[in-house]
């Protein structure tokens, strides 16, 4: 039987959504994970439907006291308005919060309920939240809100690009004119292009380079690595403009970095992303997500009814050992 004060926590993202229905202790009752797209910035198709039934396996119709929708796409106010309005209306909960999935990122990367976080996956997003409560965020609409070397989805099609270019003369050799087209079984960068073009493989597909281009980069191929220094720059530019905005220059803030692509980066990137952070904030602590983003969404809910410290260290320790057992391979099996 589920709990009167209970919370259900949302994470949507590009290619998975979480869900948890938890109690006001901490005690976690039902997690459910779906793979596909999660992302409800205005025209996505398919979205709301995966997240009904993700979310009628979790509770079973049950309604919780509050909801934490922290969701891929609820990028600007008239997002966020939107996207309650449909939430609310298929009455999974009493009363309901709608925010960006990255700052399900902030939360679940540190104890503090304030810093910066920045998320880098199939796209790329910043959010930050200072001690007093001001927050800020960025649209995340790509070259429409000014946005650079954009997440995985930008480093998959710049690496095409670099590819074939290298093919016909227009840019420097690369050995990125082998591993990309090599990723997808093919011989020639120009054989993706089409394969595109006519609809044998669908554009998002592009994505996936990324693990593709940080070998070739770790390998001294300059191209690569150029593509690569451009996202850390962009990674860098975006986070410490929150700082700067929420006014965290001199405090430790804590700066914490999810996604595929970060997840993916050696430490030497890590590294370079950490000394253009504290060119700006010298005190900042950055950190690496090791938790489900889904528990963000649930501390936020935590905090949100006054929850005590006990709940939210239970929480955080019931959560993390899932994901954790989630993510371990079975025995006998590749880890794929």
């Amino acid at each position: 039987m589920f709990p009167v004060k209970s919370i259900l926590a949302v994470d949507g993202g590009a290619s998975k959504v979480d869900v948890a229905l938890l109690d006001v202790e901490g005690n976690v009752h039902a997690t459910v994970r779906r793979r596909g797209r999660f992302n409800f910035g205005l025209g996505s198709n398919g979205s709301l439907d995966g997240l009904v039934r993700a979310i009628k396996a979790a509770t079973g119709g049950h309604v919780a006291r509050l909801g934490v929708y922290c969701l891929a796409g609820a990028d600007i106010p008239l997002d966020d308005r939107r996207i309650a309005t449909e939430v609310e209306g298929l009455g999974w909960s009493r009363k309901s919060i709608v925010r960006n999935d990255t700052f399900a990122v902030l939360r679940a990367g540190t104890d503090r309920t304030w810093g910066v976080a920045v998320v880098c996956g199939t796209g790329m997003n910043c959010a930050g939240v200072g001690p007093d409560g001001r927050y800020v965020r960025f649209p995340s609409f790509g070259e429409l809100s000014g946005d650079r070397a954009h997440g995985g989805g930008w480093l998959g099609r710049a690496a095409l690009g670099a590819a074939i270019r290298a093919r016909d003369g227009r840019g420097p050799r690369t050995l990125l004119e082998k591993s990309v087209p090599a990723h997808f079984g093919l011989t020639r960068p120009t054989a993706v292009m089409e394969a595109i073009y006519v609809g044998r493989l669908h554009n998002d597909r592009l994505s996936e380079l990324s693990p593709v281009v940080l070998k070739t980069a770790s390998g001294g191929d300059a191209v690569a690595r150029d593509l690569i220094d451009q996202m850390v720059e962009e990674i860098v530019v975006t986070a410490n403009a929150a700082i700067r905005r929420l006014r965290l220059t001199k405090r430790d803030v804590h700066v914490v970095l999810g996604g595929g692509v970060l997840r993916a980066m050696d430490a030497r990137l890590v590294e370079q992303i950490t000394t253009g952070l504290r060119q700006v904030a010298p005190a900042a602590v950055i950190m690496q997500l090791e938790a489900p983003p889904v528990l963000g969404a649930a501390l936020i809910g935590l905090d949100e009814l006054g929850a005590s410290e006990a709940a939210r260290t239970r929480l955080r320790k019931s959560l993390t050992a899932r994901a954790r057992s989630r993510r371990a391979p079975s025995r006998g099996r590749l880890n794929r």
